[in-house]
């Protein structure tokens, strides 16, 4: 049996949780290459967990030091209310779009994602 001390995640596969949790995800996001994205759900699919909306609480809280405008939905649609300035990004990175780059727009998942398997 595990010691108390050991992580959660080490724990018969089970997801991390809390603070590890969250920080499992920033170091996932950071790891997104410039050009490239990941649905929430792809997140949290490389941590071993099907925990998408967990994903956006962790990045709503704690992701602002990370390239957060690389995590989009499912859609292919950046984070609500940050369209604007996620725009800019991926314009900068080269980040392929659908919609012609304007609002609305969405990023082209099929050229742009990332395994981080």
């Amino acid at each position: 049996m595990p010691s108390s001390s050991e992580p959660a995640a080490g724990r018969a596969g089970e997801p991390a949780t809390g603070e590890d949790f969250a920080s499992r995800v920033l170091a996932v996001v950071d790891s997104i290459p410039p050009g490239r994205v990941m649905t929430y759900g792809d997140v949290a699919a490389a941590l071993g967990s099907r925990a998408a909306r967990m994903v956006g609480q962790v990045m709503a809280y704690y992701g602002g030091d990370v390239p957060w405008w690389r995590v989009v939905r499912a859609s292919g649609h950046p984070p609500v209310d940050h369209e604007h300035l996620a725009l800019q990004h991926y314009r900068a990175e080269g980040t392929p779009l659908l919609g012609g780059g304007t609002s609305p727009y969405r990023v082209d998942l099929r050229a742009a994602r990332h395994d981080a398997g």
